[in-house]
This record gives C-alpha cells, sequence and structure tokens, in this order.
C-alpha cells in the first residue's frame, strides 16, 4: 500500500471497530458476536445508523470548505459523493427495529441480521487496512484471522 493514510470510508469503520473492542475490554467474557450484538443497542449504533454520523461530518468538511484538518488537502468531490453513498447504504443496511431483534425463536430476524452482518463486515474492513498498511497493533477483534 503506498499511503498509510486511513481512507475516508474506513472512518465509520474504523469508530465501530473502536466502539466494539470497548464493549469486549468492559466484558471480557464476551466474544466477538456478541460484542456486536451488544453494540447494535448502543448510542453509538443509533448515530451511525440514523445518518447523524455522516450528517454531522458533512456540516464539519463543509465549513472547512472540504478541507481534511489533518492533512490540509481538500477532499475531492468524488470522496464526497462516496461518502454520501456510504451514508445512505449505512441507514439502509442498519436499519432499525429494536423491538424486532429476536422472535419468538430466539434467532435474529432477517433485518437484524443483515445490521449484524453488515458491522462484521466494516470490521473485517479495518482490520484488512491494518493489516494492508502494516498496523497489526491495531488489531484486537482478529475477526480476519
Amino acid at each position: 500500500m503506498s499511503s498509510k493514510e486511513k481512507p475516508y470510508v474506513l472512518f465509520v469503520a474504523e469508530l465501530i471497530y473502536l466502539e466494539v473492542c470497548k464493549i469486549k475490554k468492559k466484558n471480557p467474557y464476551l466474544n466477538n458476536v456478541d460484542a456486536i450484538e451488544a453494540f447494535i443497542g448502543s448510542e453509538t449504533y443509533t448515530h451511525i445508523s440514523s445518518g447523524k454520523f455522516h450528517d454531522d461530518w458533512f456540516i464539519k468538511l463543509k465549513k472547512n470548505k472540504s478541507i481534511d484538518p489533518k492533512t490540509k488537502k481538500k477532499i475531492p468531490e468524488e470522496t464526497i459523493r462516496l461518502l454520501q453513498v456510504q451514508k445512505d447504504m449505512v441507514i439502509k443496511q442498519l436499519i432499525q427495529f429494536p423491538d424486532l431483534y429476536f422472535a419468538k425463536s430466539h434467532y435474529p430476524l432477517e433485518l437484524s441480521q443483515r445490521a449484524f452482518d453488515h458491522l462484521w463486515r466494516m470490521c473485517e474492513s479495518y482490520e484488512l487496512w491494518c493489516k494492508e498498511s502494516k498496523r497489526e497493533n491495531l488489531i484486537v477483534l482478529k475477526i480476519i484471522d
């Protein structure tokens, strides 16, 4: 990988990953599946799944004229559009129906399973980026192993 800068599309994945890691740290007996399921009920999950995470980010970018505060470089419009697509996908995949999470059979409903699968893939993506950018020390959950 030529650049070690984190791609913008991984910002939300990193946030999810770090929150799942916090859940596991507070509850060491939880496995990754249970920690991700616990994340689904969190305030951060609600913030992300409602689109507010991206909305707040877009407001900050607009105020800064799309200049990244870390790199001081202008974020290309194409990247901003990609982040908008990501926002729309996250809202669709993480749709919230908290009262419907488990049916009487105790198996997750399809919508809940879709949200779980999406979160799992985002955590995987973050770990893959960590591995590719030689930052294995950031890999805590070991999902890709």
